[in-house]
């Protein structure tokens, strides 16, 4: 079966009348018979897949189940594992992870709400930062867990997957491959143990159901996985799952669509005069994992604009058909400044250590109509090209407070 048929069709015929899978929003079932209730719930809560009675909703979902299955069919694994939101995912990984360890590799730039999650002790795990080439001598025996994201959020850096997960073997390798989806990169087939999505993004793609999901290749990962989902509650809802399938299913042509719009705009600011810089997958740091370990550049880049902070602001401000806001990978096109925004709680300090400057402006490019884009970005740069740049006040936005995660956005 070829890929996008795979997209579509999932790994298990439905056997049911209905065409679509019903939603079953249902979150406890009839228990008649007790003993295969006790059955049921024991084994769901050693981390089962499934059992002859649900039970009860956080124990089990036919439609969770089914996102579940079909991500691991596209991801090559053994099974997944969905949450209620990628960063339920990340820190249900986090915490299953500590039954091996204490101790936890991170190659940074990470996203800021992950960062902040590591940086401030409530998972109680030890954390070593690390660039990729010195990954391996940073694990130890206690090392439970070597974590990267392929393409970095925001500055869409190419890790190698491949030759980490080799470096720091026995130590399992996690990929957030959130930006790329399954469309494009497939971790597990090179060397992984982890590949995690924040489905809220791609996945989902239309900006309407919040989910994160971990596929791997070892079921007893999976198994762990699911009984922290259990105990902390972090289950994905059906109705989200129902939407996160469905999303599935026009992945790869809204991936394809809006990547070659991602790919024009590129072309076109790369020679602008108000542009500095512009960071897209297969330009700079790792450029030769483009079309290898990743089969397209994607539909996320970056920009930095002669100004700094303030007239990066000033521009997302001046847009009318790209939308200021935080996340990515909708249907819409979406512009953040993540020092501000998505990476604020990270502090200016880890900011510059991972490579994120100040002024760097993140764009999730959408469906619309590339034409219509271009001209809003291009009116936006020659309408604030007069605009006031900072003074030796620096970024305006950072100097009301570093703000908490509570206050973070998200994606």
């Amino acid at each position: 079966m070829r890929p996008g048929t795979r997209f579509v069709a999932g790994p298990n015929p439905s056997a049911e009348p209905s065409h679509v899978k019903p939603l079953d929003l249902s979150t406890t079932y009839r228990t008649p018979d007790f003993t295969e209730a006790v059955k049921s719930i024991e084994a769901l809560a050693q981390g089962e897949a499934e059992a002859s009675n649900p039970v009860y909703a956080r124990l089990y979902n036919a439609n969770v189940r089914d996102f579940e299955e079909r991500m691991t069919a596209l991801e090559g694994g053994v099974d997944s594992v969905a949450f209620a939101s990628g960063m339920a995912a990340i820190s249900g990984l986090l915490m299953a992870a500590r039954s091996r360890g204490g101790h936890i590799v991170a190659i940074p730039p990470l996203y800021g709400g992950t960062h902040h999650l590591l940086e401030s002790g409530i998972l109680d795990v030890e954390v070593t930062w690390s660039r990729p080439e010195d990954a391996a001598t940073a694990v130890r025996p206690d090392t439970a867990l070597v974590l990267l994201e392929t393409p970095a959020n925001p500055t869409l850096r190419l890790r190698d997957i491949q030759t980490l997960a080799h470096a720091v073997h026995p130590a399992p390798l996690a990929v957030d491959s959130t930006f790329a989806t399954p469309a494009l990169q497939q971790p597990l087939g090179l060397g992984a143990g982890f590949s995690l999505h924040s489905a809220t993004k791609f996945i989902g793609g239309h900006g309407d159901a919040l989910g994160g999901v971990v596929s791997t290749t070892d079921a007893g990962s999976a198994a762990l996985l699911r009984q922290v989902r259990i105990a902390t509650g972090g289950v994905l809802h059906p109705l989200a799952a129902h939407l996160l399938t469905r999303g599935l299913k026009t992945l790869p042509i809204r991936m394809a669509a809006a990547q070659a719009s991602a790919q024009e705009l590129v072309r076109r600011l790369e020679g602008h005069r108000e542009v500095v810089d512009i960071g897209y997958p297969g330009r700079g740091e790792g450029a030769h994992l483009l079309h290898t370990q990743m089969s397209g550049p994607g539909a996320v880049l970056s920009l930095r604009l002669k100004g700094g902070p303030a007239r990066a602001d000033a521009f997302a401000g001046a847009l009318e058909v790209v939308t200021p806001a935080v996340s990515l990978g909708s249907v819409d096109t979406l512009i953040q400044r993540p020092a501000a925004l998505t990476h604020r709680t990270m502090g200016e300090a880890a900011r510059g250590s991972a490579g994120i400057p100040e002024d760097l402006l993140r764009i999730s490019v959408g469906l619309e109509d590339v034409e219509d884009l271009w001209d809003d970005l291009a009116t936006a740069l020659a309408s604030t090209a007069a605009e006031p740049v900072q003074g030796r006040g620096g970024d305006p936005l950072l100097r009301r407070g570093q703000g908490n995660l509570a206050g973070a956005g998200q994606g």
